[in-house]
């Protein structure tokens, strides 16, 4: 049965015999089929093009196949490519190893053509189900945070990975986990098994993060909601939805979150008398008649992310 001609397969093997023969058989299946013959060499090609899947030699000099694998999957670009092991060792612990690494199966050397054959393509068409969920959620800009049994990382949109980057700039995707003070909290999260389970949520300075359980997908990974707001943010969003000035929107900002009129003077550095003015022109401008009325408004403006 011939395979989807567009599919692009990368064969990772030391051994100059494994890599003419898979590519031989690959190639007679319908697959444009890529080379490496270390990990090394995977890596640098990986920089430069991302296949539909990986064929992964386990045993090799320099990098090994877990190694290799550990090391692409640091990297979201590779979280959805499927990577199979070859491999001639059989003990569990080694089967262990390789999914630990990533991997989504593994085939034992010699290779079993058929089998083979047959496990890629249950692998890519599973891998083309998740990638068009993923790019659903992306092209409606939704932000979430997909995470592994282990609490690993398996993958993100981009908007939620903005928010992460620019919330904890030392933390990096490249480490395969969550950023430090959202470990625990996720693994809470995860072990409640609950969708109700309360929300995370962590002020970083001017800035907020909730951090909200949707469910699990399959058996294998957990979806959580990242929603990420700043005051400036907010300022931005309360002025675009209701018509403000970027100064009425902060007071309705402070308004929002219960603070008098007395506080927002001091906050924002300007008189009493002048919050007031500007609570006059939010009222006119909100079509309400107290602040009530106007915090409650815009709660729900934050909330939509309107």
């Amino acid at each position: 049965m011939a395979s989807d001609p567009s599919r692009t397969l990368l064969v990772v093997d030391d051994t100059p015999e494994s890599l003419s023969f898979l590519t031989d058989v690959l190639e007679r299946a319908g697959h444009t089929v890529l080379i490496a013959n270390d990990g090394e060499a995977a890596l640098e090609l990986l920089d430069h093009i991302i296949p539909d899947l990986i064929l992964m030699d386990a045993m090799m000099p320099g990098i090994d196949g877990f190694e290799t694998t550990r090391r692409l999957k640091g990297d979201s670009r590779f979280a959805a490519v499927p990577v199979i092991f070859m491999t001639g060792l059989t003990e569990t612990e080694h089967v262990v190893e390789g999914l630990q690494a990533g991997g989504v199966d593994y085939v034992h050397k010699p290779v079993v053509i058929d089998e083979l054959l047959a496990r890629i393509r249950v692998h890519l068409s599973n891998a083309r189900v998740m990638q068009g969920s993923q790019i659903a959620l992306d092209g409606s800009g939704r932000s979430v945070l997909a995470l592994t049994v282990d609490g690993g990382i398996a993958w993100t949109t981009p908007r939620a990975a903005e928010a992460l980057a620019e919330l904890f700039p030392a933390w990096s995707a490249a480490s395969g986990l969550p950023p430090e003070p959202l470990v625990q909290p996720l693994r809470r999260m995860q072990a409640s098994a609950a969708a109700d389970v309360p929300a995370t949520r962590l002020e970083l300075g001017s800035a907020r993060l909730e951090v909200a359980l949707i469910g699990r997908s399959g058996t294998e990974e957990w979806l959580f909601r990242i929603n990420h707001s700043s005051e400036e943010a907010d300022e931005r969003a309360l002025a675009r939805r209701h018509g403000l000035t970027l100064r009425e929107a902060e007071v309705l900002l402070w308004i929002s979150r219960g603070k008098p009129n007395r506080e927002i003077s001091e906050i924002l550095g300007i008189s009493p008398r002048t919050v007031n003015k500007h609570l006059e022109q939010v009222f006119e401008k909100m079509g309400v008649e107290n602040r009530a009325s106007a915090a409650a408004s815009a709660v729900r403006t934050l909330a939509s992310g309107s």
